[in-house]
């Protein structure tokens, strides 16, 4: 085993001490304070009382940000053991696989930004893919509608999971040779033959009815968090063995241990006997794919974001955009007038994704078009700044251009020399499509819902789709992932990035203007209200905390505005200008942690 293998009963006792530690109202990065080799009057700035100011925590050398503590240390520890931002990225994955089992995953897909010390950036597209025997219609109930059922809640929904091979090509391609995926499974290996904390949020999400139903529904699920029929407390030891069979097979063989043989083979028949197409042949067919990513730039940053199949680089630059000449300095931070031009440039930039965005590998997509400046200006100057325009006026049409989702996780990476990795992966609704493959641990995805099920036919999030997102085979579903990454002056600033579904894009522009325009801290950058606006439907959505001032305001610019729940869980780093890192694990998904050192 290598000497970066790590005893899950060490990630164990660190968990429970972190859980006292909330209980006596302590912030987390106390415990990360203690372990970044930060000087006494560092680490008792970190002690955060309730209603206090949050604050970002600190490192010198490199940095883990993940929604999930026990995996966020696991890709540390990959660090310390002399493995780059790609190495500590993929075992916090698989980590994640088995400590956050409801967005983690070897079942789904997702995507990766890569920014070497040296070099050119890069992408990892490691989206599902509908089997070779997907059709148009096959959501389509008898009427002729379409039916959100099959797509949501059965094996027509699941996707050819991708993120074994995409872990394997990032490996392979910018991984830093001194580890083999062997050593990189190997600690979620052990975390899941020996068990790991329940998080209160697992425990609660696994007592809420609508989940309960779903998993207790299928057995392979139920017996893979309940007991007797009843969830684990939080703070009790899960074990998942036969996860952990699946993931030692990944260990011995590789992909082929995923992608082929009795794990493929059990895919295959759970996802066919619950109405799917999926077959073993579609499984060993997946290829991942390195794709050039979507780059622009916002006043003195570069922007480097993913492309198509992604909707989220092409859309969060074009906004970018649109807004850039606005007078931020008299604007001010979630006030009227900011929330009101951000939710107008959201509206043009999510009718343009309905018509124009989906697998790059099966449709023409305008990416320089919508990403230009000159676009962006013609599109500001239909903004009226004293008056919303209503989404109905705002046309999805082609002919505007001069040519031609909740349960996901993201975490980000950044290492000593400064190599940063931007992962977003997901398995669409929480824990997926609600079952997991028989015999293997496995949950899979509902991922196929993000296709347009039926052209003008909203997803499960409410967006609206068209033709280039339509079904076919071995087709990419169109995403709203946004993993990202900022330079400043040609050096690493922010890496980034969010769950959320349709909000994953605009609360990734605003973790980018709190942090650059506004020039808040990373941490005070994280916790700030959030909104959002997706075109359809036609209001902005906004976190308690917006001003009844600022909201009265915007009402009387004619936007309906509505009070919902919590938007997005970023994972943050910031590179300081004393050239510290700084983190920040959005308080939004209460577990998560900044570890460094």
């Amino acid at each position: 085993m290598h000497r970066a293998a790590l005893s899950s009963l060490a990630l164990q006792g660190m968990y429970l001490f972190l859980q006292r530690l909330r209980r006596c109202n302590i912030s987390v990065s106390v415990a990360v304070a203690a372990t970044v080799g930060l000087t006494a009057p560092h680490a008792a700035a970190q002690i955060i009382a309730d209603g206090q100011r949050f604050t970002p925590v600190q490192a010198r050398e490199h940095m883990v940000v993940a929604q999930e503590a026990q995996a966020a240390m696991v890709g540390r520890e990959i660090l310390r053991a002399g493995g780059n931002a790609v190495d500590a990225a993929i075992a916090t994955g698989f980590a994640l696989a088995v400590t956050l089992p409801r967005a983690g995953n070897i079942g789904g897909g997702g995507f990766m930004v890569i920014k070497p010390a040296d070099g050119e950036a890069t992408t990892i597209d490691f989206r599902e893919t509908a089997p070779a025997s997907a059709d148009k219609d096959m959501f389509l109930g008898p009427d002729g509608e379409a039916d959100p059922q099959l797509s949501r809640s059965s094996g027509l929904g699941v996707g050819v999971p991708g993120t074994v091979a995409g872990f394997q090509m990032a490996l392979d391609r910018y991984g830093s040779g001194n580890f083999t995926l062997a050593d990189l499974v190997t600690p979620a290996i052990e975390i899941a033959e020996q068990g790991f904390v329940v998080s209160p949020r697992l425990a609660s999400a696994l007592r809420l009815p609508r989940i309960r139903e779903r998993l207790d529904a299928e057995p392979e699920a139920q017996r893979m968090f309940y007991r007797d029929g009843e969830p684990p407390e939080a703070g009790e030891i899960l074990t998942m063995p036969v996860l952990a069979q699946t993931l030692s097979r990944i260990r011995d063989e590789g992909p082929a241990g995923f992608y082929e043989g009795p794990v493929a083979e059990a895919i295959a028949a759970t996802v066919q006997q619950l109405g799917g197409r999926m077959t073993v042949q579609d499984l060993a067919a997946y290829e991942p794919i390195e794709r050039a990513p979507v780059t622009g730039t916002f006043k003195d940053y570069t922007i480097i974001s993913m492309p198509p199949p992604s909707s989220g680089g092409v859309h969060l630059i074009q906004m970018l955009n649109i807004i850039e000449d606005a007078p931020f300095g008299t604007f001010g931070m979630n006030s009227a007038e900011m929330i009101h031009t951000m939710a107008e440039a959201a509206k043009y930039a999510y009718a343009d994704r309905s018509v124009h965005l989906g697998d790059p590998d099966f449709s023409d997509i305008p990416i320089a078009e919508l990403t230009s400046k000159d676009y962006a200006a013609t599109i500001a100057a239909l903004i009226n700044p004293t008056a919303a325009t209503p989404s109905t006026e705002i046309a999805a049409d082609p002919g505007r251009l001069p040519t031609e989702s909740d349960e996901t996780t993201h975490y980000s990476v950044v290492d000593d020399n400064r190599m940063a990795v931007s992962v977003t992966y997901t398995l669409n609704f929480s824990f997926g499509v609600g079952f997991a493959a028989e015999g293997t641990g496995v949950l899979l995805n509902n991922e196929l819902d993000d296709f347009s099920a039926k052209p003008g036919t909203p997803n499960a999030y409410g967006l609206i789709g068209g033709a280039a997102n339509a079904v076919e085979p071995r087709k990419r579903p169109l995403s709203s992932m946004t993993p990202t990454i900022l330079l400043k002056d040609g050096e690493l600033f922010m890496v980034t990035g969010s769950p959320g579904g349709s909000r994953i894009i605009t609360t990734v522009m605003q973790i980018i203007l709190n942090a650059t325009v506004h020039r808040r801290d990373i941490m005070t950058s994280t916790t700030a209200p959030r909104v959002h606006h997706q075109w359809l439907p036609d209001y902005i959505r906004i976190e308690e905390g917006i001003s009844f001032d600022t909201i009265r305001l915007l009402e009387e610019k004619g936007h309906d505005v509505r009070t919902q729940r919590s938007m997005g869980a970023t994972q943050t780093i910031v590179v300081g200008s004393d050239g510290l890192l700084y983190g920040a694990s959005d308080p939004r998904a209460p577990g998560g942690m900044a570890a460094g050192d």
